[in-house]
């Protein structure tokens, strides 16, 4: 439900109920920490991270992500949309992540030395053969 404008008069307040409790969420500016906006997320999130730390996942899509990977998935490229192929989009202001995905095929293409590359997964499901096919051998056991 809409509250009304922040003291700031740029953002909008907003409310919600849930169970028992209420909340009012205010935007006060685009850089406020998870902590700060929503502390029981983020109690949720650090657990998550240690839990991580002291587990040995063998799921391949569930690979821990690298400190620069987070940053670049908790980047602003979160707010864009872009669906279809670098310069050939089907929203603009792409340019950005046109500049990144064509610098992933590059790369790629040097890497297998091939001719094209995409590298687009379809699923989660296709994310975890390209990693089985890059490390497994015929006749490899995987425990699922």
């Amino acid at each position: 439900m809409f509250r009304g404008f922040s003291g700031r008069d740029r953002f909008p307040r907003w409310s919600s109920s849930a169970r028992h409790n209420y909340l009012v969420l205010q935007a006060t500016d685009l850089t406020s920490k998870i902590d700060t906006v929503d502390p029981e997320v983020g109690a949720a999130i650090r657990d998550e991270f240690e839990r991580q730390q002291y587990t040995l996942e063998l799921i391949p899509s569930e690979n821990i992500a690298s400190p620069a990977v987070l940053q670049a998935l908790g980047s602003l490229l979160n707010n864009k949309y872009a669906e279809g192929y670098p310069g050939k989009r089907y929203y603009g202001g792409c340019e950005n992540v046109d500049r990144i995905e064509t610098l992933a095929i590059e790369r790629a293409k040097a890497l297998f030395n091939a001719e094209h590359a995409n590298v687009q997964p379809h699923a989660g499901t296709v994310a975890n053969y390209a990693v089985y096919a890059t490390v497994l051998k015929p006749g490899d056991t995987v425990l699922g």
